[in-house]
């Protein structure tokens, strides 16, 4: 009996063995950050939404995580990045899905149903988790920075296949790659002809996040720099690439000029937790917060007390980083759309970070209104030429 019971373990164990975090754990750190997930506030319906709902039968379901195998904890890991890649506190899986788990022992055995997973993970509905997105009004296609993260899987997945010689599953994922690159050429592309000044500072960032993580994985697997397909894809928002609209080194530059500090990690908002409570609580793009702040103070789901909170670390944020101008946006349109405004609020607060707050930059430049915040950036981005191609919005 003793001996069966050591084998059934030992059994267990080798299926996962060298993978990192137990998925039982990873399960817990999604619901930590998108408790939103398991409350029935998201439609998990449809092929698309497949990976929402499969996060949800696994926590319902935890014995079943005893029988994976490496192929279903990549695709769980997948699941849990995409769930939570739009949230205040990310899944900690980057690593094992752009290179560790494609390294494992046992990953001929599993190598093509991961690569398949892969492919069909870039198109994933993951328009319920995340507010940082940007359209093509032409095409009705999105950008978030969830297509970094598939980027940076996709090419590991790449050089995986190339490695153990899987050379039309390569091919494959090299055409989705190209596919994804060229998707976002043409929003920013589309974006200038439309003349939509505001969208394009949005997408500006989501697109240099994209190309910048497509570049980390590339070093991290440290591609051939003479390969042809590298030297297609690298480096794509910071050097000219002849198979590419000189956009795209634009966009990269209009991001240093006005959106690279905006869209960092956003540490302070880790703080208040009740940002956690739904999916209309995440963060957009950096600095057109105005909306979020305004969803903040209209939300029947926060106390006075929390909203009070965020406040606090609005302040707190801007101190950090005193270009991140959209902590100020939402600071001013939370504060708005509360009932007795900043009056309210400051009961809340301790009495000398309200003090200092009254006193500082970051008050005097909450009294600018939307408009005038945003027909600000309209001309600058209209006198702005940038230094590499000379091209202007």
């Amino acid at each position: 009996m003793l001996y069966r019971a050591m084998a059934k373990k030992k059994k267990s164990g080798m299926a996962l063995q060298g993978v990192g975090i137990a998925p039982n754990i990873l399960l817990q750190h999604v619901e930590n950050t998108a408790p939103f997930l398991f409350k029935g506030e998201l439609d998990t319906t449809g092929d698309k939404r497949q990976f929402l709902e499969k996060l949800r039968f696994y926590k319902k379901n935890l014995k079943q995580l005893n029988n994976i195998n490496l192929a279903e904890y990549f695709h769980i890991c997948l699941c849990a990045h995409w769930s939570t890649a739009g949230t205040f506190v990310p899944t900690d899986v980057d690593n094992q899905i752009r290179e560790t788990l494609w390294k494992h022992g046992h990953i001929m055995k599993h190598i093509e149903k991961m690569a398949q997973i892969t492919i069909d993970s870039w198109t994933w509905d993951y328009s319920q988790v995340t507010s940082r997105k940007s359209y093509n009004s032409q095409k009705d296609t999105v950008m978030s920075t969830h297509e970094g993260t598939w980027l940076s899987v996709a090419i590991g997945a790449y050089c995986a296949l190339v490695k153990y010689k899987k050379t039309e599953l390569a091919q494959d994922m090299a055409d989705v790659i190209l596919a994804e690159i060229k998707k976002e050429e043409e929003i920013m592309i589309q974006l200038r002809e439309d003349r939509d000044h505001i969208n394009f500072l949005r997408a500006a960032p989501l697109m240099a996040h994209n190309f910048g993580d497509l570049d980390r994985v590339m070093i991290q697997w440290q591609m051939d720099e003479n390969d042809a397909f590298f030297k297609r894809i690298f480096k794509l928002g910071h050097q000219l690439n002849e198979s590419y609209n000189p956009i795209l080194v634009y966009s990269g530059k209009v991001n240093k000029e006005f959106s690279s500090k905006e869209n960092h990690r956003h540490m302070s908002m880790r703080q208040p937790k009740c940002l956690r409570k739904s999916s209309q609580f995440l963060i957009p793009v950096g600095p057109f917060m105005d909306n979020w702040g305004a969803t903040l103070g209209q939300s029947d789901l926060l106390s006075i007390e929390e909203k009070a909170e965020i406040v606090g670390a609005f302040f707190e944020g801007y101190k950090r980083q005193e270009q991140a101008f959209g902590y100020i946006r939402g600071f001013r349109n939370l504060v708005e759309n509360v009932d007795g405004g900043m009056n309210a609020l400051e009961q809340f607060l301790p009495f000398d970070v309200v003090a200092q707050m009254k006193k500082s930059e970051f008050m005097a430049l909450s009294k600018i209104s939307t408009e005038e915040f945003e027909d600000d950036y309209k001309k600058k981005l209209e006198k702005f030429v940038c230094p590499v191609t000379n091209i202007s919005f």
